[in-house]
């Protein structure tokens, strides 16, 4: 599939029921449980993408629209959530996403995006030019990606107490 604007914003615009669907109200092992040292829960993804709603995508997104001569990004904290969701509850993080994410996707909406302004270009801090389509494009598959990892995260829980089922849930072998 090549990239198409209100496809995109059709995954954009999900994300955040889909994420309080699977999250509201679950207990705190759903929540806060993770697949060991150095790796995410539920809850440290759903900060994560927090931050990423207030400094990644739709800040980049400005800049590369923008006419200033360097549209070099600031570098993205990928730990910044540590900090942020720090004392906030599942529900509060839950409602910051969504109320972030509405603004974003209407500051999108409102650039009226054109095929020339999505060749337009920034500069990542590590990876080099990037033009608008492929940051939005990541936008899409960043979301799917932290959706997919919830889940995975998720079913590992019940890793120990699936028995033999094991063999067929390629979700616990990852």
């Amino acid at each position: 599939m090549t990239f198409d604007i209100n496809k995109s914003i059709e995954i954009l615009e999900r994300t955040p029921v889909i994420l309080e669907t699977l999250l509201m109200g679950l207990s705190e092992d759903w929540i806060n449980n993770n697949e060991g040292e150095n790796t995410w829960s539920p809850y440290d993804i759903l900060g994560h993408l927090i931050h990423g709603e207030r400094t990644d995508w739709i800040p980049r997104a400005k800049i590369i629209l923008s006419d200033k001569a360097d549209k070099t990004f600031e570098p993205f904290d990928r730990f910044a959530q540590e900090k942020n969701s720090e004392g906030k509850t599942i529900e509060e993080l839950l409602a910051i996403f969504k109320k972030l994410r509405a603004e974003n996707l209407e500051a999108l909406k409102a650039m009226q995006l054109t095929d020339l302004k999505l060749l337009e270009t920034g500069t990542h801090p590590e990876l080099g030019t990037a033009n608008l389509k492929e940051l939005l494009s990541t936008w899409v598959v960043h979301d799917l990606g932290h959706i997919a990892q919830i889940s995975r995260v998720m079913a590992k829980q019940y890793k120990s107490e699936v028995g033999p089922w094991s063999a067929y849930l390629g979700i616990l072998k990852k």
